[in-house]
């Protein structure tokens, strides 16, 4: 009789964030275009929609990065909005609390990223462990 056995039996390593400088180079490409297709799409007057577009992309940064490249992409992230989707366009301000409040956003974003995928991979690291164990203790009769 045969018996079929998978070829990888033991458990499988949890996969490793990406470099922190390719998270930035990624950071920085994303943030340009972006910014530039939606200031296209509705103009540089509206920095709310770019704020929230910028939020979502550093979550989907966060999924495949390490905790430190967090503030880096945040502030990537940041130069972009500030530099291009605010008038006027191509010059860096500083706004006290509007500007403290876009980091903090961004800096939030990147982090919730990073920690859900981190959380998830732990999770489904801990089932096929699980999974392991009570597949290797049964016996065929």
């Amino acid at each position: 009789m045969i018996d079929w056995v998978p070829l990888r039996t033991g458990a499988r390593p949890v996969p490793s964030p990406l470099a922190t400088p390719l998270v930035w180079a990624a950071a920085s490409g994303g943030a340009l275009v972006l910014v530039a297709l939606l200031n296209a799409l509705i103009g540089t007057d509206r920095p709310s929609p770019a704020l929230a577009a910028l939020s979502l992309f550093s979550v989907l940064l966060g999924l495949c990065a390490r905790f430190t490249a967090a503030p880096g992409t945040a502030v990537l992230c940041w130069l972009f909005l500030n530099g291009f989707a605010v008038p006027p366009a191509g010059t860096l301000t500083w706004a006290g609390h509007r500007d403290a409040f876009w980091l903090a956003c961004l800096f939030t974003a990147a982090l919730v990223g990073t920690t859900l995928a981190r959380l998830l991979h732990a999770r489904a690291a801990y089932r096929r462990l699980t999974t392991d164990i009570g597949g290797s203790t049964r016996t065929r009769s």
